[in-house]
């Protein structure tokens, strides 16, 4: 990853901050977001010290006026994104209502920043990509947007919305050098967890252990992978590529 470009949303925590933190210290050059300054902040800083060069940015990424100002400085400050990590969501309401009782509200917060949100970041990244002739993009799902639950409302449905946003956009560039695919990485020790589940009794994954299907998505060994979706706690580059060949 030696100076790729890598852009991800919602880096001040959770499984965004593992992933910046992972992608400095393989050389990166890092493109971060968040809505909350401080832990943006803090991670630009951890980066920093891994001695990453880092462009930290705050805003909302369903917000257009935002989504310019993020990438039009990446690009004015690096010339281009390699690889960009739509990672930025929220749980909505916590406990999770059924969507009997869903707020309106909450209920188009959660789709506007989970779905439009990427859809909104890829549109504006990909055409530099393919003027580059190169470039991965990497959204993040969940196993709630690939099979319905009770009592996971707007978060769920969100997340089948960014499954049918990655298939689509890799049938649009199926005949070019970019690719789209998604990760669903499975139940973390995260604080979205913890909303999600408070009375867990059960051991979570750690997102610093899940970025091998990341890493494999960034670089060029999944060159001819688009519009996949890959379960990061299962996953094995070697037995993917095995797979493929058969």
């Amino acid at each position: 990853m030696e100076k790729q470009v890598v852009m991800i949303t919602g880096a001040s925590k959770g499984l965004g901050r593992a992933l910046a933190l992972g992608f400095a210290k393989r050389g990166a050059r890092l493109a971060i977001s968040a809505r909350g300054e401080s832990g943006l902040q803090e991670v630009r800083r951890a980066a920093e010290a891994l001695g990453a060069e880092v462009l930290a940015v705050i805003g909302d990424m369903s917000v257009p006026r935002d989504v310019e100002r993020f990438v039009a400085q990446a690009e004015a400050t690096y010339g281009g994104i390699d690889v960009l990590i739509n990672n930025a969501s929220i749980l909505g309401p916590s406990p999770m209502p059924y969507l009997l009782d869903y707020p309106e509200e909450d209920f188009a917060d959660v789709l506007r920043v989970n779905a439009v949100g990427p859809f909104l970041v890829t549109r504006r990244v990909i055409p530099g990509m393919l003027q580059r002739n190169r470039g991965s993009v990497i959204n993040i799902t969940s196993e709630a947007g690939h099979v319905g639950y009770a009592g996971w409302g707007a978060y769920g449905i969100s997340k089948f919305a960014v499954e049918g946003l990655t298939q689509t956009w890799a049938d649009e560039v199926s005949e070019t050098a970019v690719r789209v695919n998604m990760v669903d990485p499975g139940e973390m020790d995260t604080e979205m967890h913890a909303l999600a589940v408070p009375d867990c009794d059960y051991e979570l994954a750690d997102p610093n252990d899940l970025l091998a299907v990341f890493l494999y998505l960034a670089s060029e060994a999944s060159q001819a992978v688009n519009g996949q979706r890959f379960q990061a706690q299962e996953f094995s580059a070697q037995e993917f590529q095995a797979e493929g060949e058969k």
